[in-house]
């Protein structure tokens, strides 16, 4: 990206764009304006009020007294090619050498709130990334959740078995919600069935399993609330099998829909299969949406043998990260609560959002060793990060969120 070498100056000697406003007298005595300060550090603008060659001085003393050396005054208002890294304060820049350690894959997923002050900054009158999702039209539709989103409404209206994995924070809980409000919002006649997964683990040791017989008494109390579920297996088993008969023959359709199905022992999933081939005639009489992270995707492999039924049944969609889609993702929530995205963000923002939601770490021996890199640019990352940059931006005094202030939220403690 082409920056000033001033604004890498500033961010190494720890100045904001206030500082150096205040610091700054016109020939009438008054301070410059902070929106002159970041036209002339962000754009090359300068103030057609001052003479450039005072202006200058002004600055560069401000920057000896700060601890400047000749190095930094060197070439200090040429604009050029930097990297956003260099721009960080030495604190940070340490952390930037170790972005690829765990710690900085934790830190990246670290949940950062839009402070009020920031939305106030960026006159922004909610927060676009905190219960943002009120209706169907506030899910971003890239063309790969179209096509999950698609599937799963599909699977709840004709039937099947549907695994849907994703990375925490891809959205598959908004996916679920969505079609929740898909079926009440058309009057499609499908009955959802969410067995509860609270404190659920895959061992008795971690926490409850979900048996079969979970799911079988979730599934009585959807149809028929009135009705309590019967003791034995056998007795429970048949009466759930008359109760979905009869709502079937009323016209309902039924999904069982598995959230967290990560945690689902597999000796559930297997029995999930005996549930699945549940029929009146030739009319299927359930259909199973299972919703989980990639642990869901192992158990399913085809390379399991003790789920090898299941996985012959099911089909499984992997929710790709956002990658490419970061600014139009960005751009709609934003158009969401009636702000022009392109007013809060720089161009460069985009692309560095993208590449520090990337994590490489080395895998395999020998030969066959390499280097993997994995996308975590889902949209809960994004928001995540896109909130402490708004929020540092409000710190710095900046009027834009730029790929270098990214990078300095990631460490960034205070400037």
């Amino acid at each position: 990206m082409r920056m000033m070498k001033l604004k890498q100056v500033m961010w190494q000697l720890g100045i904001s764009q206030r500082e150096m406003s205040e610091a700054i007298e016109k020939p009438d005595g008054q301070p410059i304006s902070q929106s002159t300060m970041a036209q002339l550090v962000n754009h090359d603008l300068w103030p057609k009020t001052m003479e450039r060659a005072a202006l200058e001085r002004q600055i560069k003393t401000l920057l000896f007294a700060r601890g400047a050396n000749d190095d930094h005054i060197l070439d200090l208002f040429v604009m050029e090619e930097t990297d956003a890294a260099t721009v960080l304060a030495d604190r940070a820049a340490s952390a930037l050498n170790n972005a690829n350690s765990k710690e900085s894959d934790y830190m990246l997923l670290r949940k950062n709130t839009l402070t009020r002050q920031a939305r106030e900054h960026f006159r922004l009158p909610c927060d676009p990334f905190t219960d943002e999702m009120q209706s169907e039209e506030d899910v971003f539709l890239s063309d790969d959740i179209r096509y999950v989103r698609q599937a799963i409404r599909q699977t709840a209206k004709h039937g099947g078995m549907l695994a849907v994995v994703g990375e925490s924070g891809a959205g598959k809980s908004t996916l679920r919600q969505d079609l929740a409000e898909w079926v009440f919002a058309n009057h499609e006649p499908i009955t959802l069935i969410e067995p509860y997964v609270l404190g659920s683990s895959d061992d008795n040791v971690k926490g409850k399993t979900i048996k079969s017989l979970d799911i079988i008494a979730a599934i009585i109390r959807c149809i028929d609330p009135s009705v309590k579920p019967r003791r034995s297996q056998e007795d429970r088993s048949r009466q759930m099998h008359e109760l979905l008969l009869a709502s079937t023959q009323a016209g309902r359709k039924h999904v069982v829909i598995i959230e967290e199905a990560h945690d689902l022992p597999i000796v559930t999933l297997k029995h999930l299969k005996r549930f699945y081939e549940l029929q009146a005639g030739f009319k299927k009489l359930l259909a199973i949406i299972l919703i989980g992270q990639t642990e869901l995707g192992d158990k399913l492999s085809e390379h399991n043998p003790a789920v090898r039924e299941v996985v012959q049944r099911c089909e499984l969609i992997r929710i790709k990260p956002l990658d490419n889609e970061v600014e139009a993702y960005l751009k709609h929530k934003f158009a969401r609560i009636e702000v022009d995205y392109q007013a809060i963000f720089e161009p460069s923002a985009f692309e560095v959002i993208r590449d520090r939601l990337r994590m490489s770490h080395t895998e395999g021996r020998g030969a066959a060793r390499g280097v993997k890199t994995i996308s975590l640019c889902y949209p809960l990352a994004v928001n995540n990060l896109v909130s402490g940059a708004m929020n540092l931006a409000l710190k710095l005094h900046e009027t834009k969120v730029t790929g270098e202030l990214v990078v300095a939220s990631l460490r960034a403690e205070d400037v």
